[in-house]
């Protein structure tokens, strides 16, 4: 048997313990497997970009940040000259004598794979991205990392945050789920977090910072979400470089509305890219193996258009048909850890 392995969507720590999982666990049943670069660009373009992984290539990957094998994040290939490209990668899995696909990636790369199996292409999923917003499971490879960072950033703030009797606002990614806020700023201890499913009211955060006042505590560190917007408005956005718009700015927009109403001095740090690079941490390293075995198990009993995901603390699968790929898991109100951090006096802008 011979599998093809593709990592797509932007990258995120715990991909390439991933691929290592996948080699070691297809090496021991005999299976081999391709690397494809660049995610499905590597089968578009001729001549094709690809390698075959052995264990000496997955040698010291399990703490390497990124993917050995490139990714692509550039929006879904089959929007024009469908027919064309599926005939196109149908010609380089028959070149290739691929017997699968897997499809290590977050909602965009899995919403393309369920494309995929409906056009009759063998292909399993395993979940990846921060934002931790992909429907169907409950975690997702690059979250737990990312909230690591985000706890250390927010500890760090709040000491020169205290040093400096100031306001000290943190933007994090998490698209429209505000999973990175909530549990990055629980745990590194923030005293005001918003996210995208709460719309905030200034009136709270003001009323929040001049309790702290009155216990002596001069200072407040906020968590925002890219994603958070005031309450009767639309969120924010900002354009790159390169003319495309993406979620951001709320940072600054906070800034200046809290001074204007306090008079506090407030400063703002974008965690960006930040929050998504580096080594993975022990959770995302096991999670990784783990999705990474269970996908060659399915790919060796020829279990194909499913997704692997995690209920709980068990590991289990879903077929592509039952997943609602184009909708972004996002915090319900009773969510436990929501509850928790409102429970310990978090102000969540309402």
């Amino acid at each position: 048997m011979r599998i093809g392995v593709l990592t797509g969507g932007g990258d995120c720590p715990g991909l390439n313990p991933a691929i290592r999982a996948i080699v070691k666990h297809a090496s021991s049943l005999g299976i081999e497997v391709v690397g494809i670069y660049d995610s499905l660009q590597g089968l578009f373009e001729r001549p094709l970009r690809y390698k075959i992984l052995g264990l000496s290539d997955v040698t010291d990957l399990l703490g390497r940040g990124g993917t050995i094998l490139g990714t692509y994040n550039k929006g879904n290939p089959f929007t024009k000259n469908r027919e064309e490209k599926f005939q196109t990668l149908r010609q380089a899995i028959d070149e290739l004598k691929l017997d699968g696909l897997i499809s290590i990636g977050g909602e965009g790369s899995q919403a393309i794979a369920a494309e995929l199996h409906n056009e009759k292409f063998k292909i399993i999923g395993i979940p990846k991205t921060i934002d931790n917003d992909l429907p169907g499971t409950d975690r997702t490879i690059g979250f737990s990392t990312c909230v690591d960072i985000v706890a250390e950033s927010v500890e760090r703030l709040q000491s020169t945050a205290e040093s400096h009797d100031r306001i000290m606002v943190l933007e994090v990614m998490g698209r429209d789920s505000g999973y990175i806020a909530l549990h990055g700023g629980l745990a590194g201890g923030a005293n005001i977090i918003l996210i995208p499913e709460i719309p905030f009211d200034y009136e709270a955060i003001v009323k929040k910072i001049q309790e702290r006042k009155t216990m002596s505590r001069k200072f407040s560190v906020i968590v925002v979400s890219e994603g958070a917007y005031e309450k009767g408005h639309e969120a924010s956005y900002k354009k790159e470089m390169s003319g495309e718009k993406n979620l951001g700015g709320i940072g600054h927009l906070i800034a200046k509305k809290l001074f204007e109403k306090t008079g506090m001095d407030i400063r703002v740090t974008v965690l960006g890219h930040l929050q998504r690079g580096g080594s993975p941490n022990a959770e995302d390293r096991i999670i990784a193996t783990r999705f990474g075995v269970y996908a060659v198990d399915l790919a060796a009993k020829n279990q194909f258009g499913r997704l692997v995901v995690l209920k709980g603390q068990e590991l289990t699968d879903i077929p592509y048909n039952e997943v609602p790929i184009y909708q972004r898991r996002k915090l319900l109100p009773t969510d436990e850890i929501l509850k928790a951090a409102e429970n310990i006096k978090i102000c969540l802008g309402r």
